[in-house]
């Protein structure tokens, strides 16, 4: 690793801002401001890792404690206090703002995560980018009840890291998920005008060639059929607790049987 690792404490406003601040040898202009998850705090081994390789990559980086980890070295959150987890790190980002003039990035494990997303949900603007390890997307056993309704809020670019087995959900279940939406092109269109149930479209896997005959109502990974015309077929995808309207058109009518 490039650079040096030094604590870093800055106790000048409200909310304390303390962790330790990875300063590259040649620094360039960004800065990532990282922390950690319900159980643990900036030393956690998967912060260190990720503050290391950006670290490498020129971008400086604080590792800081939320205000309930400052409190107490041991112990989850409480749900009373994450409006002040959120001002805590909202006063990181304008901590090391005010110190490296290029992009700041804002990124969080887990817990750390949500409360960053939920910050920049309702601060648009405050970051150039968020960084989610581990999102929370429902607490174990309620996927019914994902925590993901401020997701439609966030205007700044979004880079998830999770795994396939975590009790508090993989974003994509890789074993139910199937294709990924942009991996799927029209190839087929079969219109029955006196009978629209009956209407049929074709698409193909860009890469695997795999070809899926879906009716409207049918689903293909999380894109789920919901109108099929001349030369072209609208999709309805959900993403993360939110849905959005896709649409395939038909370039070349390649399949001649449905």
């Amino acid at each position: 690793m490039s650079g040096i690792v030094e604590r870093f404490v800055d106790d000048g406003g409200d909310v304390p801002v303390r962790g330790s601040l990875h300063r590259p040898t040649s620094p360039g202009v960004d800065v990532l401001v990282l922390t950690h998850g319900a159980g643990g705090n900036h030393d956690a081994p998967v912060l260190r890792a990720v503050a290391e390789a950006f670290a490498d990559r020129r971008t400086t980086v604080l590792r800081c404690d939320l205000p309930f980890r400052q409190a107490r070295s041991k112990g989850p959150p409480s749900p009373g206090g994450a409006a002040r987890d959120r001002a805590g790190l909202r006063r990181a980002v304008e901590v090391m703002r005010a110190r490296c003039p290029g992009r700041v990035l804002l990124g969080g494990a887990s817990y750390g995560g949500r409360q960053a997303s939920l910050l920049v949900a309702e601060h648009p603007g405050l970051v150039d980018g968020l960084l989610l390890l581990a999102y929370p997307l429902h607490a174990p056993g309620r996927p019914q009840a994902p925590r993901a309704e401020h997701f439609p809020k966030i205007r700044t670019p979004v880079l998830f890291v999770h795994g396939t087995r975590d009790p508090f959900a993989s974003l994509f279940d890789v074993a139910l998920s199937g294709p990924e939406f942009g991996n799927l092109e029209l190839v087929g269109v079969y219109q029955d005008l006196r009978h629209p149930a009956n209407s049929v479209i074709v698409v193909r896997e860009k890469v695997a060639l795999k070809r899926y005959k879906l009716r409207v109502g049918d689903q293909v990974g999380r894109a789920r059929v919901v109108q099929i015309r001349p030369r072209d077929a609208v999709f309805t995808i959900h993403d993360f607790g939110f849905e959005r309207q896709e649409t395939l058109s038909l370039r070349k009518q390649e399949v001649e049987t449905p």
